[in-house]
């Protein structure tokens, strides 16, 4: 399988980089940044490309069998978020190939016996000024992805802690936010990254979001 994934020297992007290459696949790496595309494992099936995202066109985007976006960008600039996803859903409407795939927040799923979004929750952290603007701008890309029924994605949100680390068994679910039985609510990137690849190899999800958190 030929993967493109966005983002690819951040933390996500660079475990989808690792994870995708150990399961045999192809990927064509693009980030803003040559020095840290540089710094990816070397790898006959892995081609590196210094590009603005935003400047991907269908041409692009239409070699391969998947596109995932692994984008991360500071807070200020969270509305960045919704702005790729509209751009490459764009480029792509009424196609079934290539796969979108987007990595979403854990601020959109659902909480609580009332099952209330948990951004409610994180806005009312004392310091999620900082942040916050990041979970509600990738709940606005959700629901932008929810209205698009011509183009073949898919979303993946990681549970509350989303930090770097190697993939552990996983717990899946669809819009509810999981925990663990020890009451931890955590996503490692190895964790996210195999499946992501697990569900390109075996799609199991259609133009819907679900959500995988560390067991």
């Amino acid at each position: 399988m030929n993967i493109t994934i966005i983002g690819a020297t951040g933390m996500a992007g660079s475990a989808l980089v690792t994870a995708a290459l150990q399961h045999g696949h192809s990927v064509t790496a693009i980030a803003r940044s040559a020095e840290k595309l540089a710094q990816l494992p070397q790898d006959e099936h892995l081609t590196t490309r210094a590009q603005d995202a935003f400047g991907l066109t269908k041409a692009d985007l239409s070699h391969s069998d998947a596109v995932i976006d692994a984008f991360a960008t500071a807070p200020a600039q969270a509305y960045l978020h919704v702005d790729l996803a509209a751009h490459l859903v764009a480029q792509l409407r009424e196609t079934t190939s290539p796969r979108l795939v987007f990595i979403l927040g854990a601020g959109s799923l659902l909480t609580g016996a009332d099952h209330h979004l948990f951004v409610h929750d994180i806005e009312q952290d004392p310091n999620a000024a900082a942040f916050v603007a990041v979970p509600q701008n990738q709940l606005a890309e959700l629901t932008f992805l929810r209205t698009v029924t011509n183009v073949n994605w898919v979303g993946v949100s990681p549970a509350a802690d989303f930090h770097a680390g190697d993939a552990q068994s996983a717990l899946y679910g669809t819009d509810e936010l999981l925990k663990n039985d020890q009451g931890k609510s955590e996503t490692s990137a190895g964790t996210m990254a195999e499946a992501i690849i697990a569900e390109l190899e075996t799609p199991k999800h259609h133009q819907v979001r679900f959500t995988v958190a560390d067991n």
